[in-house]
């Protein structure tokens, strides 16, 4: 059974008040390739005031363009009017909406064919454009005039190369001709809305497709770094996640971190994770990793920095086991898994905690990685008193 029960009893209250309402969008594509639908979507003849009279608990989400949430249940279930939109003088998004009471013009302004299908509560899949029969062809094709789309909103050209790279799909031929011709466009798009796209593409088993596609369609020339010599960088995919995808980007072009960051407005936490990897890919070009790289590092961490050897250098890459192995070889996997705290070295010494407290715990990590001392309490106490306080 399709939805939550708080979305179907959205439809039925809808239906009972005499307004069609029915499952749409990419939740109700991905219910028929058999996976788990996400993001649950309800679209609704009846307006954004029509909505709010039936359901006593609804917030305004953007009425002018016809959604409003429900809150059946506690739940938040979105549910926007059918419409048609005017001309698109910015390839963005449309200068004027209108509603409608037809949920076939409503499916007529999507994107693709495999978005354009509908839902009812009663199993009924409505669909006006044979998107089910791309879906089996496995096959990304515009809704209609594949040029009117995409002039209506360039993104969606983004979009259908991250649909390669996540569903595996190949694209139809006029689609395909149709962003090759209209690749120029996406000039006109905000960085943070084709950011979120590439996020999602970087995370498709089929990212090597995707970015081979994005320089054959020329999109790449619009794209902010694409590298020149992209053929190391296709060897990259698929990655663990997108912040191997941003990590192989600025291998592949040799750039500096602070240019992918201002670039594609990366956030501080990618910033940092493309730092690190970026140490540790200098670190293997110069020698193999000891004892405290392991010991630093995250495995996730480590297994990317070796996809990228094996891709941008002739180094021959450790294997992830043998990465596995070396960390689980470690006697401890952080400070915290030491034997002893901060209070027993107090005790042990008498003083006071002060900055040679944060020192002494230093030096007892350091001794037990490099199994100067076991990780065991009478073992660090009895070296503490006299290979290291001795000292002080």
């Amino acid at each position: 059974m399709f939805g939550t029960h708080q979305s179907r009893r959205v439809i039925t209250r809808l239906n009972e008040a005499g307004y069609e309402a029915v499952f749409v969008g990419g939740a109700v594509r991905d219910y028929l390739l058999g996976k788990e639908p996400t993001d649950i979507d309800i679209a609704t003849s009846a307006t954004p005031a029509q909505v709010k009279s039936v359901f006593s608990n609804t917030i305004d989400l953007g009425t002018e363009h016809g959604t409003v949430l429900v809150i059946e249940s506690g739940e938040p279930v979105e549910v926007t009017t059918y419409r048609t939109e005017g001309t698109y003088s910015d390839n963005r998004r449309p200068d004027e909406v209108q509603f409608v009471t037809s949920l076939e013009e409503d499916l007529k302004r999507r994107d693709f064919t495999i978005n354009a299908l509908a839902l009812r509560i009663t199993g009924e899949v409505v669909d006006p454009f044979n998107g089910r029969a791309d879906l089996s062809a496995k096959t990304i094709r515009a809704v209609g005039n594949a040029s009117e789309r995409f002039s209506e909103d360039a993104l969606r050209m983004i979009r259908a190369v991250r649909f390669v790279s996540v569903l595996g799909f190949t694209l139809e031929s006029s689609t395909r001709a149709s962003i090759s011709e209209l690749a120029g466009t996406i000039k006109s798009l905000s960085i943070e809305r084709i950011k979120a796209e590439f996020d999602k593409l970087f995370r498709g088993m089929f990212a090597q497709q995707a970015l081979k596609l994005l320089a054959d369609t020329k999109l790449s020339r619009e794209l902010p770094l694409f590298p020149a010599q992209h053929e190391a960088w296709l060897q990259c995919a698929p990655f663990q996640n997108s912040l191997d995808g941003w990590v192989s980007l600025m291998l592949a072009g040799n750039f500096d971190v602070s240019i992918v960051v201002k670039a594609y407005r990366l956030s501080n936490k990618e910033r940092m994770y493309l730092k690190t990897v970026q140490k540790f890919f200098e670190i293997r070009q110069q020698r193999t990793y000891t004892t405290d790289d392991y010991y630093e590092a995250a495995y996730s961490t480590l297994v990317s920095v070796e996809k990228m050897i094996a891709a941008f250098t002739d180094l021959m890459p450790i294997s992830n086991s043998a990465i596995k192995e070396a960390m689980e070889s470690l006697p401890i996997h952080s400070k915290h898994e030491l034997s002893v705290r901060g209070e027993q070295l107090m005790d042990w010494t008498g003083k006071k905690a002060g900055k040679w407290l944060g020192e002494a715990i230093q030096a007892i990590e350091h001794a037990v990685l490099h199994q100067v001392v076991p990780n065991e309490q009478n073992a660090i106490k009895e070296w503490f008193s006299h290979e290291y306080e001795c000292k002080e």
